[in-house]
């Protein structure tokens, strides 16, 4: 009976650690997150390929996917080079003008047209000033709900990182227990924790790397429009402060920067829609993740294996602990049943925490009130053990200590290391079901995408909005310098 215990325990603890070698699918290869979303970006033009369609998947590892989206902000590209290259013909026709005015030429204007243009400088800069506010106040918005994202994925990456780590620092437990006893299974667990270690160390790199791509990126574009948005709304202010004094060379400074920077600002109103058609891109390829992980090309990019895998891997994991556990019950069973000394002991089994299907929630309290953990096994086993030291009489059969000492330590090494096995089972199913990445999903979509979709958007039409009001109002004072009181485009 010994010997059959001990050959148990051996072949049942070796199964079910050489399964930990399938648990561990993970691979450096990058968390970048990708999906089928042809119905939204396959037809985009791709400048990279002569403007034909992208015909591809969401994937940000890849040039075209960003030459296409870049393009989705071409309204403001467009009209930016349109306004710039009016700005160079404007100047070169200032200079020629210059060259052969008469200097006696002065433009006449009634009082009432110089009034009209006075009011409608007014209220277009009123504008500009309130566009310039909403502007702020949007990029501001973007720049929190952004963030609030980042940290979402950031949170993710750490909580699966510190999954691994407890992990891993079981199994060194683990492997410092059974090392003694067989080498085997300690260098499969050293494979194992060597496996987990670069799975982690792939995690960090990518919230180090990617995520501070990130954060570079959105905050470049927080600074320019910040930038672009508070020097307009100087301008505007020094603008009302010359029309005041009619001082003609600030004002044909304020022309010239206020054209530049309204250039810069339809260059903006492209790159914010970009954003947001890219964040609009996420949102969506999330929401399909959700909805059929299989068939969304996320999945295939993800650490994750798939779920049919994890399930039979699970599956395995559960059919070997369940069956050691039984044999276990069964051999304390048969002990206290075949010995008459032990009559009026109550039989006492070993909690089984995997008696209920996998797809329950793990639950140690479904385990039955006489029942014990495992590594409370050298417990229950300690009244059978022979110990050496007390042996001298060879009382030790009489009183029913059949159990040899050094297979009570082997027994409590292997308790042990079973015990911390389903201690970890928790941060196991947590890691190949990918808990915390699809969580960290569930909460984009449910509370972040709509939010930023919408703050982005207000971006873009805010942006829309100043670089339209610039455009009047910079026509509007070139108009003005023309008019009477002998203003003109010139020093």
């Amino acid at each position: 009976m010994r010997n059959n215990v001990k050959t148990n325990d051996h072949q049942n603890t070796i199964s079910l650690l050489l399964i930990l070698l399938f648990i561990t699918p993970f691979t450096e290869k990058s968390l970048a997150y990708a999906s089928s979303i042809t119905g939204r970006i396959s037809r985009r033009p791709d400048p990279l390929r002569k403007f034909r369609h992208y015909d591809g998947d969401y994937d940000i590892s890849s040039k075209h996917y960003w030459a296409s989206t870049a393009f989705t902000g071409i309204h403001g590209y467009a009209v930016a080079g349109i306004w710039l290259l009016c700005g160079l013909g404007l100047v070169l026709f200032i200079v020629i003008k210059s060259i052969k005015r008469s200097p006696s030429t002065i433009m006449d204007h009634s009082s009432s047209s110089n009034l009209i243009v006075l009011l409608l400088l007014l209220v277009i800069t009123s504008f500009a000033i309130v566009a310039s506010g909403l502007t702020i106040a949007e990029n501001q918005k973007t720049l929190k709900k952004a963030q609030k994202l980042e940290e979402t994925i950031r949170d993710a990456g750490n909580e699966a990182s510190n999954s691994i780590g407890r992990v891993k620092a079981a199994m060194l437990r683990m492997q410092a227990l059974l090392q003694p006893y067989n080498s085997d299974i300690c260098n499969q667990l050293n494979l194992t924790t060597h496996r987990l270690r670069k799975t982690s160390l792939s995690i960090q790199s990518f919230i180090r790397n990617n995520l501070k791509t990130w954060d570079q990126a959105i905050q470049t574009l927080y600074v320019m429009n910040l930038v672009v948005v508070s020097v307009d709304l100087v301008l505007l202010v020094a603008g009302l402060v010359l029309l005041r004094f009619q001082f003609r060379p600030g004002i044909n400074v304020l022309i010239f920067t206020c054209w530049i920077l309204t250039t810069l600002g339809w260059i903006l109103t492209g790159v914010d829609f970009l954003f947001h058609t890219f964040i609009g891109d996420t949102c969506l390829v999330l929401k399909n993740y959700e909805i059929d992980p299989q068939t969304n090309s996320l999945g295939n990019m993800l650490p994750c294996p798939k779920s049919t895998d994890s399930v039979q891997t699970l599956e395995k994991i559960i059919d070997n602990i369940h069956a050691f556990i039984n044999e276990i019950n069964w051999k304390i069973r048969e002990v206290i049943e075949s010995n008459e000394q032990y009559e009026g002991i109550p039989v006492v089994e070993v909690c089984d925490p995997f008696s209920t299907s996998i797809n329950d929630s793990f639950s140690l309290q479904s385990c039955a009130e006489n029942s014990i953990p495992i590594g409370d096994l050298p417990r229950v086993l300690s009244i059978f053990v022979c110990y050496e030291a007390n042996n001298t009489s060879g009382n030790c059969q009489e009183e029913g200590r059949f159990l040899p000492e050094s297979m009570y330590t082997v027994s409590l090494a292997y308790s042990q290391s079973m015990q911390d096995f389903i201690n970890i089972y928790p941060d196991l199913s947590s890691l190949m079901k990918c808990t915390s990445i699809k969580e960290a999903f569930s909460e984009i979509v449910t509370r972040q995408c709509r939010p930023i979709e919408l703050s982005t958007r207000g971006l873009w039409a805010s942006m829309l909005a100043l670089s339209v009001v610039m455009v009047v109002l910079v026509l509007l004072w070139i108009y003005r310098t023309n008019q009477g009181n002998g203003l003109c485009l010139c020093w």
